[in-house]
């Protein structure tokens, strides 16, 4: 199975430079990935330790943020650098105050994995949620390098699970410690025979307690919300519009603030399409529309950590 799992991988990365021509993301996930490694090379020229954080995309990064404090504050010798595989967490991050260098995670073929790490030479790796990718894991093994999952979440339909999927199980291996999310994931881990395992809670409660002590002031949301009922509704996929959309629509009293997952043009203007009442997007604000709007569509990034802190529901 991971002989085709791999020949898989590497049909995958031809098929996505065709694909890059027909959509603007796949485009940014190819050539994003162009110049990785003589990027990553040009950064590692220093003889310096390094700490190794992949995030999937930008919802996993913030559920890293509480450890990448830590880290900076144990390992203030120690360099950190924190690897993506979605555009959509690289293209918004491009720098933080306790990450040292962004780039992105290279195809999981075991040559990238070898070369990534050889070049990066981590002297720990920690993964966040789910995003697994067995080549790398498999060549963090062979190399002894500790590694960790943090806010890690298992599910029965996931391949380590089935009997097919052994294979997969291997790969796990290259984890020192396992930090989940909920028992299920840590009975799920036992049942295959792992038990370095912590039921640690979900890391993006931590983030925002940690956003709630700072200052969460946004002159244009307080004018938009102008002591009226709030709702926010962070980070919604099309699914989730289709559960919310008719009760905004019923409720013009209350106000709305909407933070798409995914803020492309086309898909902001279908949701903005079904919408009945008055909305304002951030892309064309006006102060003079923002109290009298009931929908406000939040269409960037970096806002919404503090956004909650004006939610009433």
């Amino acid at each position: 199975m991971q002989t085709v799992y791999n020949a898989l991988i590497n049909l995958s990365g031809i098929v996505l430079k065709s694909a890059g021509f027909f959509s603007g993301k796949l485009q940014k996930f190819t050539e994003g990935r162009k110049e990785l490694f003589p990027k990553l090379e040009n950064f590692c020229t220093h003889d310096q330790k390094r700490i190794w954080v992949h995030a999937a995309s930008l919802g996993e990064f913030e559920m890293a943020v509480p450890v990448l404090k830590v880290l900076k504050e144990e390992f203030p010798d120690h360099q950190i650098v924190v690897s993506f595989f979605s555009p959509s967490g690289y293209e918004n991050k491009k720098k933080h105050q306790y990450v040292d260098f962004f780039t992105y995670l290279p195809l999981d073929t075991p040559h990238n994995a070898q070369q990534f790490l050889e070049i990066l030479a981590p002297e720990m790796a920690i993964f966040v949620k789910y995003d697994f990718w067995p080549n790398f894991l498999l060549e963090l093994k062979r190399r002894k390098i500790r590694s960790f999952l943090i806010s890690g979440v298992f599910k029965s339909s996931q391949l380590f699970f089935q009997s097919y999927g052994k294979w997969m199980q291997k790969s796990l291996q290259a984890f020192e410690h396992f930090f989940v999310q909920d028992k299920r994931s840590a009975e799920l881990l036992k049942q295959i025979g792992f038990t370095n395992c912590t039921v640690a809670g979900d890391n993006r409660f931590d983030r925002v307690a940690a956003q709630l002590e700072g200052s969460n002031s946004i002159d244009f949301i307080e004018t938009f919300k102008n002591d009226r009922t709030l709702f926010v509704f962070g980070s919604s996929w099309p699914a989730d519009e289709a559960l919310y959309i008719d009760f905004i629509n019923k409720n013009p009293s209350t106000k709305f603030l909407i933070a798409p997952h995914e803020i492309h043009a086309e898909k902001i203007a279908r949701l903005e399409s079904r919408l009945k009442l008055q909305t304002v997007k951030y892309s064309e604000m006006k102060p003079e529309y923002l109290a009298k709007s009931q929908v406000f569509i939040l269409d960037t990034i970096g806002y919404l950590g503090k956004s909650y802190s004006y939610a009433d529901i």
